[in-house]
């Protein structure tokens, strides 16, 4: 893991085209901006955590199909 200090208005680029903007420190809180690429999926570690939980449930979970009529008979209308 990299660690770097960065002050209020100072930035972190991350490769080319990522850059991850300081700004607001307040206590033990601090505001963070994340400039990327809308093809590039940023979320919070907790956000991250439940879409994975809940993929792997969806994964998990046996899925009831409806019965097919492979015969094709079907009844006039």
């Amino acid at each position: 893991m990299l660690i770097l200090s960065r002050k209020t208005n100072e930035k972190i680029m991350i490769g080319d085209d990522i850059s991850i903007s300081i700004i607001e420190i307040r206590g033990d809180q601090v505001r963070i901006g994340v400039d990327a690429p809308k093809s590039v999926k940023v979320f919070r570690q907790e956000v991250f955590d439940a879409i994975k939980a809940e993929n792997k449930a969806a994964v998990q979970s046996v899925a009831v199909l409806p019965v097919l009529d492979i015969e094709g008979k079907r009844e006039a209308l």
